[in-house]
């Protein structure tokens, strides 16, 4: 495969053989190049003719288990939705809080009393979170979050103007019950009333607590309103069961668990959709197609596609309402530990899968990203009165000990398809330092000032340094590309993760 590379630049190159109809643009060093697994699948997906442009893959890409394409591209369409590309569930995505606080108000006796509250209030692994009704459960998927923060009073600031899109990503205008109704099963809303706030047990989802430690853009910085030695906190989560049951009706994926399979067998069985007949269809064409090498598409005009999409951004919804109810008990936990409460300022909440229609290269076509954010420079982000100076936020964590960077779209990004890294991405072979147990993960965390809370899972040694990608190769890379500018470096000091 690697002859097939060509080098743009050092960390720009371009990956095209024979059989594919269009290339891939790797935008990263030669050390940050997934293994020969990840080429395999760029490379079958890229035989599609029904792509746009070209395939851009990011400096954290890299294959993951029972996924049919990288985590870290960017795939575009004129015409066509492919629920192949992207991770099961829709809005998987982080967001940014910031504080008034630093460790003067926040000091290591009171972010250990929090934390151990936290655990608490902020499940990683539970059945039933925070329970909503089912007519706020469609309001949800309807409207996005601005039912529910209405609902829970919260008192973070800026909380739907800086979330993506509002935090509603259906884009269809006067969309009813019923509309939603008809692409996805009443059952999954019984079941997503009460899974919101539960933080998840799956891959490295987690709630981090980080301090500001060096300014790289001093102008920006101050635009956002952030100094070194603040406190922010950064969260990882998703859309839960009910983005997984929805992705899974339209995905011809093989279900992953045996609760899967039967979740989605009395979805489907009780389907009370005026398009039912239509998705019964649709169902047996999907069977035909689990195990093909060639991806499932949807022509955007058809009845499937126009289901799909549908379904897609109500489900997604589901990722800003589960972060908003998060960030809601982070906020009543920090007045429970501090005795008074606490200034939160939502810097910015976004997805890194989800598909989306936007124009580039002068054509309306559909983004597929699946493990990248949209990164839009001003230009791009005219309507928002902040990010209009500064740029579309970006949020790149590396392992549970080693810094993260915050930085901000650029107008010169158009080979990306205006995207970022939403991370570093996992190295194809793993460092002689790592942990062999959990012990030697906690000790080895504490010789780098961080402290770990709840960590129950076995897999959580997973989350180590020695698993990741150098972040400052990242950020080199990201910034020579001109992807982002990076505004600043933030060191973690408490992690919440299973």
């Amino acid at each position: 495969m690697m002859k097939n590379l060509s080098n743009i630049t050092p960390h720009l190159k371009q990956f095209k053989t024979d059989a594919m109809r269009v290339p891939v643009i790797f935008h990263t060093s030669d050390d940050l190049l997934p293994n020969e697994a990840a080429f395999s699948q760029l490379e079958n997906l890229a035989k599609d003719k029904r792509l746009f442009s070209h395939i851009a893959a990011m400096s954290d890409v890299h294959p993951k288990p029972g996924r049919k394409n990288p985590t870290g591209t960017v795939v575009a369409s004129e015409n066509f939705l492919f629920p192949q590309i992207n991770d099961t569930a829709p809005n998987c995505g982080m967001r940014l809080i910031k504080t008034n606080l630093d460790k003067k108000t926040l000091d290591a006796k009171k972010i250990d009393k929090l934390f151990k509250e936290l655990v608490k209030v902020i499940p990683t692994k539970k059945y039933i979170g925070t329970k909503i009704s089912y007519g706020l459960a469609l309001d949800i998927a309807r409207s996005g979050i601005a039912p529910l923060q209405k609902r829970f009073k919260t008192r973070t600031k800026n909380e739907i103007e800086n979330t993506f899109s509002g935090g509603n990503m259906v884009a269809e205008k006067d969309i009813t019950n019923r509309d939603i109704l008809d692409v996805i099963p009443k059952f999954f809303f019984h079941v997503g009333k009460y899974r919101l706030g539960i933080l998840g047990a799956a891959g490295n989802h987690f709630l981090d607590l980080m301090k500001i430690t060096e300014i790289k853009n001093k102008d920006i910085a101050q635009k956002f309103g952030l100094k070194i030695g603040q406190y922010v906190f950064l969260m990882h989560t998703g859309s839960g069961l009910l983005g997984q049951y929805a992705s899974y009706m339209y995905t011809p994926k093989i279900k992953e668990h045996f609760s899967q399979k039967v979740m989605l067998k009395i979805g489907t069985a009780f389907f009370d959709s005026q398009m039912k007949k239509v998705y019964q269809r649709l169902a047996k064409k999907i069977k035909e197609f689990q195990n093909k090498k060639e991806f499932f598409a949807y022509d955007e005009d058809s009845l499937e596609g126009k289901m799909f999409i549908r379904a897609h951004q109500a489900a997604a919804n589901f990722g800003f309402a589960n972060r908003l109810i998060l960030n809601h008990h982070l906020d009543q936990a920090l007045e429970k530990t501090l005795g008074k409460q606490a200034s939160l300022d939502l810097l910015y909440d976004m997805p890194h899968v989800f598909v989306n229609k936007e124009n580039h290269f002068d054509k309306d076509i559909w983004v597929h990203r699946n493990g990248t954010t949209r990164a839009n420079g001003p230009r791009r982000m005219k309507d928002h009165s902040l990010f209009s100076q500064t740029g579309e936020p970006v949020f790149i964590p590396s392992s549970m000990s080693t810094p993260a960077y915050l930085g901000t779209g650029t107008d010169e990004n158009d080979s990306s398809f205006f995207s970022a890294s939403h991370g570093t991405g996992r190295k194809k072979e793993t460092q002689e330092n790592a942990p062999k147990d959990k012990g030697d993960l906690l000790k080895k965390m504490r010789q780098n000032n961080v402290r770990l809370y709840n960590a129950k899972s076995k897999g959580v040694i997973l989350q180590d340094s020695s698993y990741y990608k150098d972040v400052e190769e990242v950020i080199a890379g990201m910034e020579e590309n001109k992807i982002i500018n990076a505004v600043a470096k933030m060191q973690p000091v408490a992690a919440l993760m299973y």
